[in-house]
């Protein structure tokens, strides 16, 4: 309601300035829209360091989620060392490390090129371009969440399995 006064204010402004004298109505004109590019830059800006803010407290969730995963498969992986009739379980305590592993680095990659991608809608130049662009960001940050959530999901679902043989509860 602030910035509506205000404009009004400067609207009305210019336009007792444009009848008395063209000239500095123009320059108000001028100042207004000046006005307007700065906020438009920083409602911009804060839209950015949102979406920014809002990957690193996802990535924070996934790595603590990834954290648990290897915690419970080093456990699992530990218990099976000890017997010795576990070579097939052994078996799919690598391969559940393997796909871990490839979640880690998954991860890792989509948390440079989100950077990267945030990097550039900061230099970019044209709002409504870069309003564009940090929406189709926002997109692509939430189907890089759903995905990483399934993936864990399953992976999850498979260090239960290998624990339930083991006289565990499965989770």
């Amino acid at each position: 309601m602030k910035t509506f006064s205000r404009f009004f204010l400067a609207v009305f402004l210019i336009s007792l300035y444009y009848v008395g004298d063209p000239a500095a109505g123009r320059a108000a004109a001028d100042q207004l829209e000046e006005f307007q590019q700065e906020q438009n830059k920083a409602r911009q800006q804060a839209e950015i360091n949102q979406a920014r803010q809002r990957e690193q407290l996802d990535q924070l969730q996934r790595d603590q989620q990834l954290q648990r995963s290897q915690q419970q498969l080093d456990q699992l992986k530990q218990q099976e060392s000890l017997r010795s009739d576990g070579e097939q379980q052994q078996q799919q305590l690598n391969q559940t490390q393997q796909r871990l592993d490839q979640l880690k680095n998954e991860q890792q990659l989509n948390r440079l090129k989100t950077e990267l991608e945030i990097n550039r809608l900061q230099r970019e130049q044209n709002p409504s371009r870069q309003k564009e662009q940090l929406r189709q960001l926002q997109i692509e940050q939430q189907m890089n969440l759903l995905k990483d959530q399934q993936n864990k999901l399953q992976l999850q679902q498979d260090l239960n399995r290998q624990l339930s043989p083991l006289g565990r509860p499965s989770r």
